[in-house]
């Protein structure tokens, strides 16, 4: 629970009404109650405000006059923030945060030799945890997890459900690692020799920065030599494939069911939309967004927006597809304009 006043420092928004007035949790404006509080992202959403019943609102800094004048009656305040999508995710976000109290080891849970694992820690039933692996506090083992030799686990870090840490892998601090996750498997390297696949061995490790989260059921494959590595605060979705060698900077966002293939760099910020597919041996400049369902085979320089499959600049893709529409209509009328230049 907290007050409007303390939510208002929290966002670092302007506050208007009751100070005091406590808040037991946050909703979307057709389920917030009187004692919950609500935003709305700008004014599209007037009458959805109109009709709520939450106690309290976050509202746009540019929130007009004369909707500030019709806010309905039983509110007992609001508070303008620069961006109410941010301070809806700061509030939630403390809403949900919970208190950490460690539960110690599980007398099921496999541990190693010569750990070296935090007091404070909470190992559940059935996790196995391999030789000379070191944890950091306040770090949670979920039941099933399997961590192998020479792993080394930062502070604060989650790791969910029949996750498994292949040897060698590196795991910051504040890491949450989704059920069914694999970090550090081999990457896919063969060479051909008489009609054979040889295996290329995959002697490298995966290196995971520090506020990283990882969504259910992704791959990230160990390197053949040297690390694959995710940057710091970056955040990737369920179902997404990292290849051997890949290196992703700080603060990405990558989506569902991309596959990023090996030896590929991707820079700082840059945004990968859903069922992408990223060719192998190129680079990714900072800031670069990717439509979903694109498909990237060549070099992007910074800051560029693409899409489709190849990929082009996002503008000529949007009028590509368009003029794809009338195609139909367009061969007809060519049809029509050549027969009649024949004289038929």
């Amino acid at each position: 629970m907290m007050t409007l006043k303390e939510i208002a420092g929290l966002v670092e928004g302007q506050l208007n009404g009751s100070e005091e007035f406590e808040v037991t949790g946050i909703n979307s404006l057709d389920r917030a109650g009187t004692g919950e509080i609500s935003f709305a992202v700008n004014p599209s959403y007037a009458e959805a405000v109109k009709a709520c019943r939450a106690g309290a609102l976050m509202l746009p800094e540019n929130w007009p006059q004369d909707l500030l004048a019709a806010l309905p009656a039983g509110l007992s305040g609001y508070i303008l923030v620069k961006d109410p999508y941010v301070a809806y995710a700061i509030v939630a976000g403390e809403f949900a945060r919970k208190d950490f109290k460690p539960k110690g080891i599980s007398p099921t849970a496999w541990i190693g030799r010569d750990c070296s694992i935090s007091a404070d820690v909470s190992i559940s039933d059935g996790v196995s945890i391999g030789d000379r692996v070191w944890i950091g506090s306040r770090t949670t083992l979920h039941p099933g997890v399997r961590i192998g030799e020479d792993v080394r686990i930062g502070e604060d870090v989650e790791i969910f459900p029949n996750a498994v840490i292949y040897s060698g892998s590196g795991i910051g601090n504040r890491v949450t690692i989704h059920s069914g996750v694999v970090i550090g498997s081999d990457g896919f390297g063969y060479a051909q020799h008489r009609g054979r696949h040889v295996k290329i061995p995959q002697t490298g490790i995966v290196v995971i920065e520090d506020d990283v989260e990882i969504g259910a059921n992704t791959t990230v494959d160990r390197a053949a030599f040297g690390e694959t590595r995710i940057g710091m605060g970056t955040k990737i979705d369920n179902q997404v494939q990292i290849a051997h060698n890949v290196t992703i900077g700080r603060h990405c966002i990558i989506v569902a069911q991309t596959g990023i293939a090996g030896s590929t760099k991707i820079g700082n910020y840059v945004m990968i939309g859903g069922q992408t597919g990223i060719n192998g041996h190129i680079e990714i400049g900072d800031g670069v967004r990717i439509a979903a369902m694109s498909g990237v085979a060549k070099s992007i320089g910074p800051g560029e927006t693409v899409g489709g499959a190849p990929a082009w600049p996002h503008r000529h893709w949007l009028r590509v597809m368009a003029s794809l529409k009338k195609l139909p209509e367009t061969e007809k009328t060519l049809w029509e304009i050549k027969k009649s230049l024949k004289g038929e």
